[in-house]
């Protein structure tokens, strides 16, 4: 049998993601690609697309986040009593999701980041406890607001002016590798309900890329939907239903 969503013609050349066979195959014309640069620099004049500094930026403040947390986990391990062999061996990681990790995100958009860290590192005792102290003494940080008892626990901040969301998970790990492969079922095995919801973000977001046949399509596609909601009103942390709805009706139509 094959696989779920993927068709094949009896020629077995052409291949398509869905149920049922495309309206089209054939490929753009002239006509439509002169139309998507029109499209693409409409957006580019909205002011959807970040500057090359801010994006050095960003880049800089995630290196520095993921230095942290490696700092974190070799500080609670050794104050756990851990050997020094385990504690060199200790490590934590950090991944993006969302529109960042997307490719869709724009100017001043907040940075949704996960950080993943070993079975001996807990929630409330190390992350909203000694990570948080750790971030509330450097200077760069500021606006830090822990939120333990949310549905997915979240520490939100700013680091060198960049927003950024953080997220935990404690997976049954006693060393995180470097090469960690979260879309492995495995690793959600013996984890609590607020790991697999926080892991769920980095999940999906490697999933769409995954699928998606045309990365740019796409990207551009969900710009122009994101763009759509934001002048409606119905694209905002109060209405995260309809952004979910839009982020998978983007996918849908590329397919």
């Amino acid at each position: 049998m094959g696989s779920p969503g993927l068709s094949n013609r009896s020629s077995g050349q052409q291949r398509w993601l869905g149920i049922t066979e495309p309206i089209s195959l054939s490929g753009p014309t002239e006509y439509d690609v002169a139309k998507t640069r029109e499209l693409e620099k409409y957006l580019q004049d909205a002011g959807l697309y970040e500057n090359q500094e801010e994006a050095i930026c960003r880049e800089e403040v995630l290196g520095r986040l993921d230095q942290i947390v490696k700092i974190w986990v070799k500080t609670i391990s050794r104050a756990k009593g851990f050997n020094e062999q385990m504690v060199q061996e200790a490590n934590a990681k950090i991944f993006t999701f969302g529109s960042y990790r997307l490719g869709v995100h724009g100017p001043g958009a907040d940075i949704d980041v996960l950080c993943v860290g070993p079975r001996h590192a807990t929630r409330d005792e190390d992350f909203f406890g000694e990570l948080h102290k750790m971030l509330s003494e450097m200077p760069e940080v500021t606006e830090l607001h822990p939120v333990p008892d949310a549905h997915v626990p979240v520490m939100g901040f700013k680091f060198n002016g960049v927003s950024m969301d953080l997220l935990y998970a404690k997976l049954s790990l006693w060393v995180i590798p470097e090469d960690l492969d979260l879309s492995q079922e495995a690793i959600l095995q013996n984890t609590d309900e607020q790991t697999v919801r926080s892991l769920n973000g980095c999940r999906v977001t490697d999933q769409i890329l995954r699928l998606v046949p045309n990365i740019q399509n796409f990207r551009t596609t969900l710009r122009c939907m994101k763009l759509w909601a934001k002048r409606r009103g119905v694209y905002s942390n109060v209405w995260g239903k309809s952004r979910t709805l839009y982020d998978l009706c983007s996918v849908h139509f590329l397919f």
